[in-house]
C-alpha cells in the first residue's frame, strides 16, 4: 500500500490534490476509513492520501482481504476492550456546553462546498489575538494568499504572497513577532523521502517573507516538528519503522486491519535555528514522539505503535526522570503532547465484538500519576503545542449516534465538554496561541461544505 501511495504522490506532483485536503482532514478520514490508525506514509505520501481519500476510493487493509492467511476475525471472542489502568470517562460523562457559560466563540468561517471548488480556512490563532486566514489556490489562481484577520472588527491585513506556488505549508507558529509555515522544498522529487525541509518565516515588523533550509539536516519526510521553549524547531530524523507481522495484520469483522499492539517507530531527534540554515545538530536522542512544556522537554520510546516508557528532561537542570504510562498492553501511540503539568497520549488499543473500536485519550501527570483516560469507540483527541484544551472528535457509528460530535477536555479543570453534535468531512485549522482557545468544525450544505470555529473556554 505505502508502495501505491508513492506511485500516487509522484503522478500528483506536477498537479497537487486539492488544497482544501489539509493535514487534519487527511488523518481524520483516514483515521475513519482505514481503521488500522497507523500513520501509514512519511513525507509527501501524505498529499496521496489526500487524493485517495477525496475521491472516495476504498483503501485496502493492510492484512488483505479476509480469508487470505487465516488470520481474519481479530476480534471474534474478544468480548468488550479492557478497563483502562486509571479512573476512566466515556463521551456519555461529557456535560452540553452552553455558549456564554462555558465558551465563547471568537470567529467563525463557512464554506458552502469544498468538493466542488478550493475554500478559504481560519488556519490558527496568534498569540496577539488574530487569526491567519488563508484563501487556497483556485483555477484563476494557482497560489495561497494569507490574510491576519481580527475577530473583533472582521478586517483583514493581506500579507505579501508567500511565493512557494501551489505547495502545501502548515503553520507551526503563529506570534505577535513571526509566522512559522512547516513544508517541503518540493523543486527535487526524485524521491518522497529526500524532499528536504524548509521553513516559511513571515517578520511581521519588516513584512517580509524569508524561506530557510538546512543542507546539514537529514531528510525528515513529512514536515512536522516542535519549536522549544529556546526557540530552537525540533524535528524527527526517520531511524526504525515497525512493520506488519508476516502474513499481514489480523482482519476484524468489518473486514479492516487490526494492527493494535503494533511496533512502534523511532527517529533520531535534531534541532535547527530559525535563522542560520547552518545551525542544524543531531541531539544524540533516540525518541517516538516528542512535546514541550515552559519548562520541560518530554518523549515516548517510540511512536505510532507500543510506546514504551514516558521520559521529562527539566530544561533548568537537565535531570531526566522516566515511568511506564501503564498505557495497555495493545494501545498504539498515535498522538502526544504536554502543557503544564499534564501529559495527553491518544490511542488506538483494537477491535472488539460488534464493531467496537478500543480509543483513548490518557491523561497523566508528568511524574508518572494518572489523571483519567477518556475511553469509547471512534474518537480521536491530541493536546495542540501550547494549549491546555484537548480537542476530541467522535464520527460515531452512524449518522445519529447520539455520542456523535466535537467534544473539549479542559485541562485546567478536569471537564469534558460537548461542543458540537456532528463533525464535517473536513479537518480544522492549526494551532492556537491562547492556551484556553481551542478549534472546531461542523459539516453544512449535506456535508459538501464546512463551518470552522474558533472559541475559547470560560472559567
Amino acid at each position: 500500500m505505502v508502495n501505491e501511495l508513492r506511485e500516487l504522490m509522484r503522478e500528483n506532483v506536477g498537479e497537487p490534490p486539492p488544497d482544501h485536503l489539509d493535514l487534519g482532514a487527511v488523518v481524520g478520514a483516514g483515521r475513519r476509513r482505514v481503521r488500522t490508525r497507523r500513520r501509514l506514509v512519511t513525507g509527501g505520501a501524505a498529499l496521496a492520501v489526500a487524493a485517495v481519500v477525496a475521491t472516495g476510493a476504498l483503501l485496502t487493509p493492510l492484512g488483505g482481504a479476509p480469508g487470505g492467511d487465516g488470520r481474519t476475525d481479530a476480534a471474534a471472542g474478544r468480548g468488550a476492550p479492557p478497563a483502562p489502568d486509571a479512573p476512566t470517562i466515556t463521551l456519555a460523562d461529557a456535560e452540553p456546553a452552553v455558549e456564554g457559560r462555558d465558551y465563547e466563540v471568537l470567529t467563525s468561517h463557512t464554506n458552502q462546498n469544498l468538493n466542488r471548488d478550493n475554500g478559504e480556512y481560519l488556519e490558527g490563532t496568534t498569540d496577539d489575538g488574530l487569526v491567519l486566514f488563508r484563501d487556497g489556490p483556485k483555477l484563476d489562481r494557482l497560489y495561497p494568499t494569507y490574510s491576519l484577520l481580527d475577530p473583533a472588527t472582521g478586517e483583514r491585513d493581506e500579507l505579501p504572497r508567500l511565493r512557494i506556488g501551489q505547495a502545501q505549508a502548515w503553520p507551526l507558529e503563529l506570534s505577535r513577532e513571526r509566522l512559522v509555515l512547516l513544508g517541503n522544498d518540493e523543486s527535487d522529487v526524485s524521491g518522497l523521502d529526500d524532499l528536504p525541509l524548509v521553513a516559511h518565516v513571515f517578520d511581521r515588523g519588516t513584512r517580509e517573507w524569508s524561506t530557510i533550509a538546512w543542507p546539514d539536516l537529514p531528510p525528515v519526510g513529512f514536515p512536522s516538528g516542535d519549536i522549544g521553549p529556546d526557540g530552537r524547531l525540533y524535528v524527527g530524523v526517520p531511524a526504525t519503522q515497525g512493520g506488519p507481522p508476516p502474513g499481514g495484520w489480523p482482519v476484524g469483522e468489518d473486514g479492516e486491519a487490526d494492527d493494535s499492539d503494533a511496533p512502534g517507530d523511532t527517529f533520531r531527534l535534531w534541532s535547527v535555528s530559525l535563522t542560520d540554515p547552518a545551525d542544524a545538530r543531531d541531539e544524540g536522542l533516540s525518541v517516538g514522539d516528542v512535546a514541550f512544556t515552559d519548562d520541560a522537554m518530554v518523549w515516548t520510546d517510540s511512536t505510532n505503535g507500543e510506546a514504551g516508557r514516558v521520559h521529562v528532561r527539566d530544561l533548568a537542570t537537565g535531570e531526566e526522570s522516566s515511568f511506564d504510562p501503564r498505557s495497555g498492553e495493545r494501545c498504539n501511540l498515535l498522538g502526544f503532547g504536554a502543557s503544564g503539568d499534564r501529559i495527553v497520549m491518544g490511542q488506538y488499543c483494537g477491535d472488539y465484538e460488534g464493531g467496537v473500536r478500543d480509543d483513548r485519550v490518557q491523561v497523566l501527570t508528568t511524574s508518572g500519576e494518572q489523571v483519567v483516560t477518556l475511553q469509547d469507540s471512534g474518537i480521536d483527541g491530541h493536546l495542540p503545542a501550547g494549549s491546555e484544551v484537548v480537542p476530541v472528535q467522535s464520527w460515531g457509528s452512524t449518522r445519529r449516534d447520539p455520542d456523535a460530535g466535537y467534544y473539549a477536555y479542559d485541562l485546567a479543570s478536569d471537564r469534558l465538554l460537548k461542543l458540537a453534535d456532528a463533525v464535517s468531512n473536513f479537518g480544522v485549522g492549526g494551532p492556537t496561541a491562547g492556551p484556553r482557545e481551542v478549534m472546531w468544525h461542523v459539516p453544512v450544505n449535506r456535508r459538501n461544505g464546512v463551518t470552522r470555529y474558533v472559541g475559547r473556554l470560560l472559567d
